[in-house]
């Protein structure tokens, strides 16, 4: 199978989460002795019991645990967006120590601006910032379990609750992230490889759960119906829209056809990348230009743009020219730019792929150009597996050992 034919086949995928695992419970304002009361609401796990701070205690290091929902104070949680905190009796939810090892204790703790105190939201899990790890009830479901960080694996005791606007997602200056499919080096690999971001052109990541933020896609025509579009909504706040609409292998999509169905994907009432043509992004009277065009007629919300780019040349002027090319998407339509895919091969000439040298040289210069490019909100290598025939360009092998591109890649964005 190609990697064309892998991209396809995530297509009929379309999994879906759990819906049980969604259910939020508004907690009543009660008064505790001795503690500040934070406005807030209950966030809600496994066998529908709640997130609670041992005793009502507000010492640090107090322990939080899986408890009967009761609707007290100790499990009042108020979130906040913009620094991704969540908070109860006036202290913050924290990762002791600031530890990264599977099994660390979560607590209460004075809230001091750390990453340990910092989380984000994605599909239903609540990862910690500075760990990567889910907030989990390893152990099970009864009363009184306490609260651990653990690597993140879609297990039912790491689903969670929350409002549909907190807390805040995986940090804005995290650009770098990366394009997979499952494979057994998946999780390590993108944990080594530093992403805050990634995505398995599908619309959910039930069978690729990672640490990092999941981004869905909308693939192709066939994905606009009722399942995949709620599927997106508990994915992620950002949707993806068709990939390569340009190409008869891909989403292969006319103009008119993206046009009259964009209005339900904005429907998702979620932040929306526009089509990711294959080539031409910047060429008048392209796919994409026609695109932008009529939606600009009609009315219709593109929040960003989505690019793909293969260089065939693989000299040093190669991120010259990748850049080159972003930058005239950028100037043609003036919004931000996420680079979904790119690399370096040659689809029909020799030699196919760049050496060790060259590899190492276009993504250092490519991917320091973009951290320093403020228009370019993201990227992703394509792609994270090396093995088959990605084997020559992947990141990681399925050992989750990188490659060159690998130790270049996880160097890249800091």
């Amino acid at each position: 199978m190609t990697w064309r034919e892998m991209c396809r086949s995530r297509l009929v995928r379309g999994g879906a989460i759990t819906a049980s695992l969604l259910v939020v419970i508004a907690a009543g304002l009660a008064a505790v002795p001795n503690a500040q009361a934070d406005t807030g609401i209950g966030i809600v796990g496994v066998a529908g019991k709640c997130v609670d701070v041992t005793w009502s205690q507000t010492a640090n290091g107090t322990a939080v645990q899986l408890y009967d929902c009761n609707g007290t104070d100790a499990q009042n949680w108020a979130v906040d967006p913009a620094q991704g905190t969540i908070r109860a009796l006036g202290k913050c939810l924290d990762v002791a120590n600031a530890a990264h090892a599977d099994g660390t204790t979560v607590q209460l703790f004075d809230c001091n601006g750390t990453d340990a105190q910092r989380w984000w939201a994605t599909n239903g899990w609540l990862i910690n910032i500075g760990s990567r790890k889910c907030l989990d009830a390893h152990g099970g479901s009864a009363t009184g379990t306490p609260l651990q960080t653990w690597t993140c694996t879609g297990a039912p005791t790491q689903a969670w609750s929350l409002p549909a606007a907190a807390p805040a997602p995986a940090p804005a200056a995290v650009k770098k992230g990366v394009s997979t499919w499952a494979f057994p080096g998946l999780a390590a690999g993108i944990r080594d490889v530093g992403a805050g971001w990634y995505y398995d052109w599908s619309v959910a990541n039930d069978d690729v759960p990672a640490q990092a933020e999941f981004v869905p896609m909308i693939w192709g025509a066939a994905a606009v119906n009722d399942a995949d579009l709620g599927t997106v909504r508990r994915s992620g706040s950002t949707l993806l829209g068709f990939n390569e609409p340009d190409l008869s292998g891909q989403a292969n999509m006319p103009v008119e056809q993206a046009l009259s169905l964009w209005p339900r994907l904005e429907q998702t009432g979620m932040r929306l990348g526009s089509p990711a043509v294959a080539f031409g992004g910047d060429t008048p009277g392209g796919w994409l230009d026609r695109f932008m065009t009529g939606a600009r007629e009609r009315g219709l919300r593109v929040d960003f743009i989505t690019v793909h780019w293969y260089g065939s040349y693989f000299g040093d002027a190669a991120a010259d020219q990748f850049m080159s090319y972003v930058n005239a998407v950028h100037d043609r339509y003036g919004l931000p730019i996420w680079v979904t895919e790119f690399g370096l091969i040659n689809f029909t000439g020799t030699p196919r792929y760049p050496d060790a040298q060259q590899v190492t040289t276009f993504i250092a210069k490519a991917t320091a150009a973009m951290q320093a490019a403020p228009y370019v909100e993201r990227y992703a290598w394509h792609s994270l597996p090396a093995a088959g025939e990605s084997a020559e360009y992947g990141l990681y092998r399925d050992d989750a050992t990188p490659t060159v591109a690998g130790v270049a890649y996880r160097a890249a964005g800091h």
